[in-house]
């Protein structure tokens, strides 16, 4: 009789431990997947921005802008009364 209280305490013990082992194998999967989920979507994020990046640096040009002035006379400074010589 008192064997067969050590071996079901045995058992029951065996029991919890393998539920233990299971209960933090279950979270642990839970966790690697979120995780992966959490880098493909950084990954896909810096993707975007590393393409964004790249468009900018292809579409930035040299804009170039002429002005005409009409006349001589913006061309003198100082002695504002003095323009013809």
């Amino acid at each position: 009789m008192k064997e067969e209280i050590t071996e079901i305490k045995k058992e029951l013990s065996d029991i919890k431990s393998e539920s233990l082992a299971r209960e933090l194998l279950q979270d642990a999967r839970k966790q690697n997947k979120r995780m992966f989920i959490i880098w493909i979507i950084t990954f896909v994020a810096f993707l975007g921005l590393l393409g964004y990046t790249i468009y900018l640096l292809n579409d930035i040009s040299v804009v170039t802008q002429e002005v005409e002035q009409e006349g001589d006379s913006n061309n003198f400074i100082g002695r504002d009364g003095d323009i013809n010589g």
